[in-house]
């Protein structure tokens, strides 16, 4: 086993290797969708994979000193002011999952954020070292959005898929944003 700064190294008994985070308690994502029917998407450089990745905005929750505890949905909302400026009127749980069940126990849990209201208006939004390029895109337009930047060079988070399926179940991705 090996410990670094943010990460547990860890081999199971039958030599099966994983990786855990040391400093969160889950991993959130959120699927923001203004009154215009616009999805907000996140751009920034990904050092693992060495090129531009398109997501939604997310993060982590309890990873902050004094804020171990912090529920999940506190952390979505943080998390999502940080990387676009905004504020949601609505939370809505879409469900939790694995990301690499063959990698890591890390767990994310997916939000619809409805209700969207620009607090911050900035070029570029992260904390820190983060450079966060966020991009309104009609909701019909999506798919062919992220197909074009894809053929352009850039990666997709397969989360954003799953975040859109999801919230098509839900009745407030048709009631409480049109």
């Amino acid at each position: 086993e090996y410990e670094g700064r943010h990460l547990l190294f860890g081999r199971k008994a039958n030599g099966w290797e994983y990786v855990s985070r040391r400093n969160a308690r889950g991993v959130v994502g959120v699927l923001g969708l203004d009154q215009r029917r616009q999805v907000l998407l996140v751009e920034q450089w990904r050092f693992p994979v060495g090129q531009s990745v398109f997501e939604l905005p997310a993060g982590l929750a309890g990873d902050e000193p004094g804020r171990e505890d912090e529920p999940l949905v506190t952390a979505a909302k943080r998390e999502f002011l940080e990387e676009t400026g905004c504020e949601a009127a609505q939370w809505i749980s879409l469900g939790e999952g694995c990301t690499g069940a063959g990698m890591t126990d890390e767990k994310v849990t997916l939000f619809l954020a409805c209700g969207i209201q620009q607090i911050r208006d900035q070029s570029v939004y992260g904390i820190g070292r983060e450079s966060i390029r966020v991009h309104r895109v009609p909701l019909p337009e999506v798919i062919p959005f992220l197909q074009d930047r894809q053929e352009g060079g850039a990666s997709i988070d397969f989360k954003l898929f799953a975040a859109l399926y999801l919230a098509r179940q839900h009745p407030a991705y048709e009631s409480d944003i049109s």
